[in-house]
């Protein structure tokens, strides 16, 4: 995919709304006043024409909501396998064929050369479905489920205007008070299918999604807010294409962290801002030494590969790393990008 070609105020909007867009009844008005703020010359209704243009163009993935799907119900694990080179595309299509498998890619790795994701309904169902694909494709599957969460928060900044990305105006509005359910309510199931692939792009956004699912505006902007707060949503915001602005290399980093420093390690890593992904996983005896996962991303080879050293560098400073003490695994291929059904997980936890 080409560079999009991406004047100061695309930037300035791509940088400053990330995440923290306001979630209030005519959000673009706050959002604009704040851009003017930073000397972008922007109205209201500029902002919006420009938005739903980067959404038209691909430079957006989405414009709205970043459900945190853990959050919502279900399971999700990252599982590594093995397909000989002489079985590769066979043994994708069987994992492929997992209406579980929410994404598949090929990785540079000696053994481990195919690493995809399980999204379940029912948390118990993980194995039993890793049980299935082995028995199908003769494979051993590795299991490495989230033990600790240090960073998600893949926001790709651009050259230009507000380039620390620190627009926030998620506080706009009433602060909602958090509930102490694990389940949602069918509105609330209803909310979250309605706003997961984007929001409407336009003027009023949330009264639109209310009148898609026949609830009151306030209801709507009452309950995202919650949701923020509560950690359902992780942010409110413009979502990049990433390849579109020029992130072509990522490359997942893996790290052999001795168990008496990951907690100190986990947050040091993760306050690096090129760093997108950062948890702790389990390790695999004689197969898989790593616990420590941080995924980095590069516009370009030379970029990636010093941000990688800058994750050493952060490293170094609290255990003496060894060359065989880490890995850096490039994604070769995407074999499968579905997105985690978010229905099934929020169907089975709505009561």
């Amino acid at each position: 995919m080409e560079v999009a070609d991406l004047d100061d105020r695309d930037r300035a909007v791509l940088n400053a709304f990330q995440g923290g867009f306001p979630v209030v009844h005519r959000p673009f008005e706050p959002a604009a006043h704040a851009l003017r703020s930073r000397g972008i010359d922007v109205d209201p209704a500029g902002l919006l024409d420009r938005v739903q243009r980067l959404d038209d163009e691909g430079v957006l993935t989405r414009f709205g909501a970043l459900i945190n799907a853990e959050e919502i119900g279900g399971a999700a694990s990252l599982v590594a396998m093995h397909a000989p080179e002489d079985e590769f595309e066979d043994v994708a299509e069987t994992v492929n064929s997992y209406r579980e498998v929410a994404h598949n890619y090929e990785r540079e790795h000696p053994h481990l050369n195919m690493w995809f994701v399980i999204s379940v309904a029912e948390p118990g169902r993980v194995e039993s479905v890793l049980a299935d694909i082995e028995d199908e494709t003769g494979q051993e599957t590795y299991n490495l489920p989230k033990q600790r969460e240090f960073r998600v928060e893949a926001k790709f900044l651009v050259d230009g205007p507000v380039s620390d990305g620190d627009v926030d105006l998620s506080h706009l509005g009433a602060t909602p008070k958090r509930t102490d359910r694990d389940t949602l309510t069918p509105a609330e199931r209803d909310l979250v299918l309605a706003v997961q692939d984007g929001l409407p792009i336009v003027e009023t956004p949330y009264e639109a999604v209310a009148d898609d699912i026949g609830e009151d505006t306030d209801w709507v902007v009452e309950t995202l807010r919650r949701f923020n707060v509560e950690g359902k949503v992780r942010r409110v915001g413009v979502i990049p294409n990433h390849y579109a602005l020029g992130y072509t290399e990522n490359g997942m980093t893996v790290w052999d962290v001795p168990d008496d420093v990951v907690a100190k390690v986990g947050p040091a890593v993760a306050s690096l801002d090129f760093v997108t992904h950062c948890y702790e996983r389990p390790r695999h005896e004689d197969v898989w030494p790593y616990n420590f996962f941080a995924m980095t991303h590069g516009r370009s080879e030379a970029e990636s590969e010093r941000r990688v050293q800058q994750v050493r560098d952060v490293m170094e400073e609290y255990w003496d790393v060894g060359d065989d003490d880490w890995d850096t695994l490039f994604s070769t291929r995407i074999l499968k990008k579905t997105g985690i059904r978010l229905a099934e997980r929020a169907d089975a936890n709505t009561a």
